[in-house]
């Protein structure tokens, strides 16, 4: 999986009426943007600067090259003081995410300060102006005051590019379902329309049969190469044997070829869609879990909510899983997160090889047996996170820090297990999350990613509830 940087437009705003008083001006600041600000924004950021712009038109122009582009949002800076309306227009229709950064090149204001540093150093009340305006006409945007020194200020800069990012892949995200929803599952629930008109999510579906058919005409060369792939990469479990690892591995083919073809960013399937076709030999989970290492989302029984959600989360704070709460641990103050089979390998504990185990009895009538990775997850700081729908179909970002405990995998689980201790306490965790509405698929990263998981909510203009 690839975590590029995230590729921005950088709109540097003066004012007309400086052209003809002060020439001089704009020249000088936009060198100090391409010898300061660029500088400062590479190691978090690709960015683009087409120069100062002081006409609505030019604005316009530079923020429908930056869409052009395929960028991920437009980071407005004022070298010098320039008026709210020339900018805010095409901030309003645009769909990037808009980050306001205001900063200056003048570190401290001193006996020093004169008229040529008032002059290149007075964007501070621009920004007061547009964002009054964005604000007014409930534009999102994110800001960010600091200079390029201020660490702090840099690092919740970087913060706001990283949301950015992932909600732009979230907002052209391709995803897939297999089969069917689970029935009577209402916490996963949506209107496909409402999906694609607020999100951009796209969606099709994938046929069992199709899977069938591709993993019966797997080529026996890859099949056994990828059989062995397992066996070098995995701890194989006693009693999975040669027949298991090759069906796994057509399981796999198939399901590749399916994703890749489609361009899929995630996908669903409802395993029991799997025992309704009779040629069915083996449930994908290991070629999920595998997938899922790749930044491949998953969403277990057609919950494609959170498959679109596990996919934005690899692309926010890689790496990360979908998982669910399965039992409570009241004694350790935790909570057993686990799953029939999916979970993503490359998050399991470094001091121990994952386990390829073949399931004691098949979850769905199948010809052959179905295996699973095991592993339980690194211990440390987590964040818990879901994507959801509230009220009156506004989405809901819900995100709760958390820390995985060192437990498991014990050998006599077959299917892949965490231990995660909630800050706060479990039944403070349990009840804030059921009254905000959280469903019981969700997503789960390495370490602190709140602010950036707040600032991608603000973006994607949904409600961001931390519990």
């Amino acid at each position: 999986m690839r975590h590029d940087k995230p590729r921005v437009g950088l709109l540097g705003l003066t004012l007309e009426f400086y052209e003809k008083l002060v020439p001089d001006l704009r020249p000088d600041r936009e060198a100090w943007v391409q010898r300061s600000l660029i500088p400062a924004l590479a190691p978090h950021a690709e960015a683009v600067f087409e120069g100062a712009a002081w006409t609505r038109e030019q604005v316009e122009r530079q923020v429908a090259d930056f869409e052009a582009r395929g960028l991920d949002a437009v980071v407005v800076v004022l070298p010098a003081y320039a008026p709210s309306l020339i900018a805010a227009p095409a901030l309003a229709r645009t769909r990037l995410p808009v980050i306001i950064w205001n900063t200056q090149e003048l570190w401290a204001v001193d006996g020093g300060y004169d008229d040529a540093a008032l002059l290149r150093n007075h964007g501070v009340h621009g920004t007061q102006d547009l964002c009054n305006v964005l604000v007014r006409e409930q534009v999102a945007f994110h800001y960010v005051t600091g200079h390029v020194e201020d660490r702090a200020a840099m690092e919740e800069l970087a913060d706001a590019l990283h949301a950015a990012r992932a909600v732009r892949y979230l907002r052209n995200a391709r995803l897939g379902l297999m089969g069917y929803p689970f029935a009577d599952m209402g916490d996963f629930g949506l209107d496909t329309t409402h999906l694609a008109t607020s999100l951009g999510c796209r969606w099709e579906p994938l046929s069992v049969a199709e899977f069938n058919r591709r993993a019966a005409a797997a080529p026996a060369g890859e099949v056994r190469s990828l059989a062995e792939q397992y066996r070098h990469d995995y701890d194989i479990a006693p009693g999975v044997t040669a027949d298991d690892l090759q069906a796994c591995a057509r399981a796999e083919i198939a399901l590749r070829a399916m994703v890749a073809e489609r361009r899929l960013d995630a996908y669903s399937y409802q395993f029991l869609a799997f025992g309704d076709d009779e040629r069915t030999e083996t449930v994908p989970f290991v070629a999920a879990s595998r997938l899922l290492a790749e930044g491949v989302g998953f969403g277990g029984e057609g919950d494609l909510i959170s498959a679109a959600w596990s996919a934005f989360l690899a692309r926010l704070q890689p790496p990360a899983s979908f998982s669910e709460i399965f039992t409570i641990d009241f004694a350790g103050d935790a909570v057993l997160l686990s799953h029939m089979g999916e979970c993503n390998p490359a998050m399991g504990r470094r001091d121990r090889r994952v386990r390829l185990v073949r399931r004691p009895a098949p979850i769905v009538p199948v010809r052959g047996g179905q295996c699973a990775l095991v592993c339980s997850f690194e211990p440390g700081p987590a964040t818990w996170t879901c994507l959801t729908l509230g009220p009156r179909q506004r989405w809901r970002v819900i995100a709760a820090p958390a820390c995985i405990e060192d437990f498991g995998p014990l050998p006599q689980l077959a299917v892949p297990h965490s231990k995660m201790r909630p800050a706060g306490g479990v039944r403070g965790f349990l009840t804030r999350y059921a009254q905000a509405g959280g469903p019981h698929h969700a997503a789960i990263c390495f370490g602190d990613a709140r602010r950036r998981i707040s600032l991608a909510a603000r973006f994607l203009g949904a409600d961001y509830l931390e519990v």
